[in-house]
């Protein structure tokens, strides 16, 4: 790291060795503020300095050199009110060489401050929360130097702990502001899986709480960010090499940035740099960061805006590194009601988290077909996706009420809406109770169509909705989630244990199993899928293709299929397959793994179907050649729509891009069936688009009879088809699809709503 400047460190340094000789003094504590504030003004030559503390809900002048000395414990300022009010409110500094011209200033008469033209201020913290403020002021119009602003942060970080110390702030501020706040925020997002939840805000990645702010040995701490900036730096590296990481921009420019930041020896520099000032190593990379975002937000530039959650994002993994604090919250484990917050996340983070606990998931990123919001839809987990911002606006154990209904995001809500957000609550329950209703009710269309409906599910919990909701069956049993949620490769063993009890849980009714589809955005992380770094691994060594190579796995888990299924229909289907003989090859594994159980005299199952999950586009142009083996097709929408539209499922800027109702969508779709009709193949959709009713009336408009969708998604559905008449519905489908209309979505939804079709 670069040497240092010596002003700046002289400065900060003179500053804390004063603060802490202060803090070991004896006297009460309004005592040693009054020292704190003469300490502070001599040091950066101002003529004023004076602390606010936050106390019964308002901001109090505690101590003050410079202003009239009869205004301390006077001068109350509400939380948003003047310079003060507006620093404590928004966590942010404030550097003005006439104070006057801010919108928000207001005057005192009382402390004597009409000669002051300067101010600068800035927010005393204590985890994440304004307790205080730190002012200074100069008869002169000037602005404060970045050494002197960087000086006044020092400080206000270790009277943070002095104040805490001393117990002179509310020990209820989270309450206290929650009341002040009154439900003013509200963010919104994009919907990914719908549901309404009330709990409290969770950071996956907790932010790191600072306890000590002090330096005992300066080397030391040096040491510890020099250690912490080479990990971090090496997990960039790795980061950056991999396709899946970065949004925001243009994927190579986003990447180069986000490195070039890590890389920046001037922010390593100015970290130093508070070091040799006595700051601990915690507290160095904080007081810095709040000098980035106080420069960050004086420049009036979105790109350097978007720029700002690439920082933040860095000095938040610095300081988990340099702490140790590494764990998620789903490590230290869920204590209450919990909507969990996160950039992003894999289907295994999401179900490394207590499913009683877990109520909700906020996303700054986030998309429709990403793996982790089929998993959370299945899990009946709601999730708003794309909430920008949300790290500045929420703290940890905020009360939130998510409405993804809505597309929105209650923040610190007032009674007013915690009352209309009960009541709607409510409303949702009572269409729940109309739904079940429909459990033993058979999807039948008004002109007398059977639809089936089935359920997608992968989890041992899962099992119970199945007559629950009176679904038809399970049209996807996802294999691989056995394994995402498994330390260690699962045995054959446990395997067929869990087979045999999914299958016991159906009793009657069908169940397909895929075969493990992992690799993508759903790695294994004690299984290595790839020997190189694949640059879009949606695309790559995936599904079929590593069972095909790594055959060892996918004979495990036919043997135990097959063993599962003794006595009973097996029906297999194998994912993402491009060409026949990808089908033919897997085929062979199961058969092989059948005859060597029957030289074993091992009870077979009765009969084995196998299907293909038509993702590939390429595999519509083959079905012709697999039509004499083929014993069922069913279609991957999500995986189809990526490949389709050569449009990353992961990536958030696509996220809306796409609609599963374009005309090249149900186009492809139509074309499909017809086939699967022409060579008498029986097809079926488990991709998400079955589960919206809007969607899956296009989906029987196009001639599909089978739906395998989300248990939640079944009572809607069931209520769609039975409000139906198909043979009208496939006359506008129809029409919809030699006319092209440019909101093709919009048109169905008119026709719907004229037929008076159930969409709610």
């Amino acid at each position: 790291m670069p040497t240092t400047d010596p002003s700046s460190t002289n400065t900060a340094r003179n500053i804390l060795t004063g603060l802490r000789s202060i803090m070991a003094s004896r006297g009460n504590a309004q005592v040693k503020l009054n020292k704190v504030v003469n300490t502070i003004a001599k040091a950066v030559s101002s003529e004023v300095c004076s602390i606010y503390l936050r106390r019964d809900g308002v901001l109090e002048l505690f101590a003050t050199r410079g202003l009239n000395a009869e205004a301390v414990h006077v001068t109350k300022l509400a939380m948003g009110e003047g310079l003060t009010g507006y620093i404590a409110k928004n966590v942010e500094t404030l550097n003005l060489d006439e104070a006057a011209s801010h919108p928000d200033f207001q005057y005192r008469p009382e402390t004597g401050e009409e000669k002051f033209h300067s101010f600068a201020g800035v927010p005393i913290i204590r985890n994440q929360q304004a307790i205080g403020v730190l002012c200074a002021q100069h008869v002169e119009p000037r602005r404060y130097s970045e050494v002197e602003i960087e000086a006044f942060q020092t400080a206000a970080m270790v009277l943070s702990e002095l104040i805490t110390s001393a117990e002179l702030v509310d020990d209820n501020l989270a309450e206290e502001t929650a009341s002040l706040d009154n439900g003013a925020n509200r963010l919104s997002g994009l919907q990914l899986v719908k549901g309404k939840a009330s709990g409290h805000a969770v950071f996956h990645q907790p932010r790191v709480k600072i306890e000590h702010t002090v330096a005992e040995d300066t080397e030391a701490e040096r040491h510890r960010v020099y250690s912490a900036f080479d990990k971090m730096r090496d997990q960039i590296d790795q980061m950056t090499s991999q396709a899946e990481f970065g949004v925001g921009g243009e994927h190579e420019e986003v990447l180069e940035t986000y490195k070039m930041f890590a890389y920046d020896e001037g922010w390593s520099r100015r970290i130093n740099e508070a070091i040799d000032s006595g700051l601990t190593a915690e507290a160095a990379i904080e007081r810095v960061q709040q000098h980035t975002r106080m420069r960050m937000r004086q420049i009036d530039d979105p790109l350097l805006a978007e720029r700002m959650h690439d920082l933040e994002d860095l000095a938040n993994r610095l300081l988990r590194i340099v702490s140790g604090q590494m764990g998620t919250a789903a490590k230290m484990g869920l204590r209450q009601d919990t909507i969990l917050i996160a950039r992003n996340l894999g289907p295994a983070e999401l179900l490394e988290y207590d499913r009683r606990r877990l109520k909700g998931v906020v996303l700054e990123e986030g998309s429709l077909t990403a793996h982790v919001t089929i998993i959370a839809r299945a899990m009946g987990i709601p999730i708003l996706g794309q909430v920008k911002n949300i790290r500045q606006v929420v703290r940890e154990d905020d009360h939130l009420l998510l409405n993804v209904d809505e597309n929105v995001v209650f923040v610190r809500p007032g009674p007013a809406v915690v009352e209309g957000f009960e009541a709607q609550l409510e409303l949702s329950q009572k269409k729940r109770a109309a739904y079940s209703e429909l459990r033993d009710k058979e999807a039948i269309t008004k002109d007398g169509i059977r639809i089936m409906v089935n359920i997608n599910a992968g989890l041992r919990d899962d099992l119970a909705l199945l007559n629950l909701t009176g679904a038809d069956g399970i049209g996807l049993f996802r294999t691989e989630f056995q394994f995402l949620v498994a330390a260690t490769m699962p045995g054959r063993a446990g395997q067929t244990r869990f087979y045999r009890d999914v299958l016991d849980a159906a009793g009657e009714k069908p169940v397909i199993f895929r075969t493990i589809d992992i690799g993508g955005d759903k790695p294994l992380p004690y299984f290595q899928t790839s020997d190189s770094r694949e640059d879009n691994p949606a695309m790559g060594w995936r599904a079929i293709r590593i069972g095909l190579e790594r055959d060892a796995l996918m004979k495990v888990q036919a043997r135990a299929l097959i063993e599962a299924a003794a006595g009973r229909k097996l029906n297999v289907m194998f994912p993402m397959v491009a060409e026949p003989w990808e089908f033919d090859q897997a085929k062979a594994v199961f058969e092989s793994q059948r005859a060597y159980l029957c030289g074993q005299k091992k009870r077979l199952p009765s009969q084995i179907r196998y299907g293909a999950m038509l993702e590939v586009p390429a595999l519509a142009e083959c079905l012709d050649l697999l039509a004499d083996r083929l014993d069922f097709l069913s279609i991957g929408t999500n995986d189809l729509t990526q490949f389709l539209f050569a449009a990353d499922r992961s990536n958030p800027k696509l996220a809306e891009r796409f609609d599963w109702m374009s005309p090249a969508i149900l186009r492809f779709l139509s074309r499909a069936s017809e086939n699967a009709a022409r060579f008498e193949i029986p097809l079926g959709v488990c991709g998400e688009m079955g589960g919206r009713p809007l969607d899956a009336l296009a989906l029987l408009g196009l001639g599909i009879r089978n739906l395998s969708i989300t248990p939640a998604s079944v009572g809607p559905i069931k209520a769609m088809v039975r409000s139906l008449d198909l043979g009208q519905a496939k006359l506008e489908i129809a029409a919809i699809l030699k006319e092209a209309p440019a909101e093709p979505r919009l048109r169905l939804e008119q026709w719907a709503n004229q037929h008076n079709v159930d969409l709610d």
